[in-house]
């Protein structure tokens, strides 16, 4: 069973619907036991750094899932999941759960300090990834698969051997990273179609070593 983390940030219920339309046993919850005897976590969400990890202190969230990431089993990151798995955030510098040391940088300074202009904020729409090693998650997807993105920030981990894959948009970002038992990815699974469908049932069955 998948357990999908219910932290009032949203989204919550198109990945509960995607994970059923694959047949893959899943429950949106916001219990701390029940996080920590479920096989897989999610951990989805969409909005603001800075009221994300309030609500995720104010409920004890943030240690259920710095815990679940020590215990070992899979964990998938999504959207805002991904950025605030980071230790800082530019949006509002917000500190965040600093499960992978690094920063969540905002494209508007990116493009500033890159001299970019008339690229639109938030990066919002379908767009390729390229993978920058093999992994279990990402067994059939192409090269020429696209995926759906609609935010503003990117994770920007300090170890690049943790950056799993990246994009373009006007700057080459991180757009999946992860460690160990840890995948997180910047766009939205299930909002992608067959591409995002095949990374969550590869996501259910994967055994991390």
């Amino acid at each position: 069973m998948i357990a999908v983390i219910d932290y009032d940030a949203g989204n919550l219920t198109s990945v509960s619907r995607a994970l059923s339309y694959i047949n893959v046993e899943n429950t949106v919850t916001n219990d701390a036991e029940l996080i920590a005897s479920a096989q897989r976590i999610i951990f989805p969400g969409v909005g603001a750094a800075g009221s994300a990890m309030k609500s995720l202190i104010r409920s004890g969230l943030d240690q259920v899932i710095r815990q679940a990431v020590l215990s070992g089993k899979p964990v998938l990151g999504i959207c805002l999941g991904t950025q605030i798995i980071l230790r800082q955030s530019r949006e509002n510098q917000t500190p965040c759960l600093g499960i992978i040391e690094g920063t969540v940088a905002a494209f508007s300074e990116s493009f500033a300090d890159h001299g970019i202009k008339g690229l639109k904020i938030p990066h919002m729409g379908w767009n390729r990834m390229t993978l920058k090693t093999d992994h279990p998650v990402f067994a059939g997807i192409k090269e020429t698969d696209e995926f759906y993105f609609v935010h503003g920030y990117y994770p920007l981990p300090d170890d690049s051997a943790q950056v799993l894959a990246t994009t373009a948009y006007g700057i080459e970002f991180p757009s999946v990273i992860g460690m160990k038992n840890l995948v997180a990815t910047q766009f939205h699974p299930e909002k992608s179609g067959e591409p995002g469908l095949t990374l969550l049932k590869n996501f259910s069955r994967w055994e991390p070593c």
